[in-house]
Parts: structure tokens; sequence; C-alpha cells
């Protein structure tokens, strides 16, 4: 039975009243084609049309084939699960997306990154982890998101541990978070609320 009184959705956006500009259709709202792309999405692993895929049911061709690519990259890309979730929680963190941080902050937690590493992502702050390749992830990840490339010394942390395959499938798959997140920020749909993580704040803190 769902709750009767359940916690009200985290707001994306920082603004006083941010409404959700892209919410979710109903089936009687939707065409054959919209239709037919969230069957399918519900028909593969994440079971639901969920955060981005509710604003991409807009253009049922694009959110079909997005869908795939973040398959592949969420469930069977070589990485990790720690590591994939924690490069996930970096770009949440850098373009403020509530969804996907509420989402997989857990999942990393669960996955095995240590709760001080991910209160250090939550706040802005470099995030220090004595494992060598979620140091290699987050020299990474951070680089290419603040500079657009890395430099040789960061390329070669990554590609000692992960090989080529690895850095092509993590760089991608920051390139891909960071997407998913823009379309949200600008549909400003709303986040999962978590009883272990708080939403994040505004830059500063």
């Amino acid at each position: 039975m769902p709750s009767p009184n359940p916690a009200p959705l985290v707001p994306q956006g920082f603004s006083p009243v941010p409404q959700e500009r892209l919410p979710m259709m109903s089936p009687q709202a939707m065409t054959a084609a919209q239709r037919a792309s969230a069957d399918e999405l519900i028909a593969g692993p994440r079971k639901a049309v969920l955060g981005p895929f509710i604003p991409l049911l807009r253009s049922p061709e694009l959110m079909a084939r997005v869908g795939k690519v973040g398959e592949y990259l969420r469930f069977d890309c070589m990485l990790e699960v720690r590591i994939r979730e924690l490069a996930m929680c970096l770009v949440a963190r850098h373009v403020s997306n509530q969804f996907e941080w509420l989402m997989h902050a857990p999942l990393a937690l669960k996955a095995g990154v240590a709760q001080p590493v991910l209160d250090a992502v939550a706040v802005g702050k470099y995030p220090h982890s004595a494992a060598a390749d979620e140091a290699a992830t987050v020299d990474l990840v951070l680089e290419l998101l603040a500079h657009h490339g890395v430099c040789d010394a960061s390329y070669a942390a990554a590609l000692e541990i992960f090989g080529e395959q690895g850095v092509v499938e993590l760089t991608t798959l920051v390139g891909y978070f960071a997407m998913v997140c823009w379309v949200m920020n600008v549909a400003r749909t709303p986040g999962q609320p978590q009883v272990s993580f708080n939403a994040l704040d505004a830059f500063p803190a």
C-alpha cells in the first residue's frame, strides 16, 4: 500500500517557486509513439518513466535512443558500479541536479563509496579518497567538467586503472549524465526525497 502522506518531491532549482515545466504526461495525452517509448522504458531495467525521461517523452524517438545509451552506461559498461555511481554523483553536484544526486548518492554509498567522500561532493569540496580508482575517477571527472579535457597526468592515472575502453566509457558517462541533468534542469524535473541524503544546496553553500 502506498504511504497516505508521501514525502513531497524535491524541487529542481533554487528559485523561490521552481515550477516543474514539463511534468509527466497522462496516458490519454500521449501519442502512440510516446506510449510505445514509455512502454519500452518500463519493460527495461529502469521499470518506470522517471527523471530525465519525463521531459524526454516529448521527443519519443530521442527518448528511446537516449535510453539505450544510458542503459549501457548504467548497467552494462565495464566500469565497476562503485566508480559509475561516484562519477554520477560528481556530475550531479557540478550541475546541481537534485534528481540524479538523490538517486545516485545512496547507490554510491551502497556500492562502497565512503560517506565522507560523498559528504565532500555534496558541499563542493574536493573528495579525497584512499581508493586509487576513486581518486583517478575524481581527478578525471572534475577536470573534464571544469576544463572540457584532461591533462596527461590525469589521463595516465585513469588509463593505468581502467584501460582505454574504461577511459572512453567513463568520459562518455560524464557527458551522458551532464546531458540528462541539463534536460531536467531546464524542465525543472523534481527529485525523489531520500531518508539518508539531503538535497543539494545552491553554490556557494
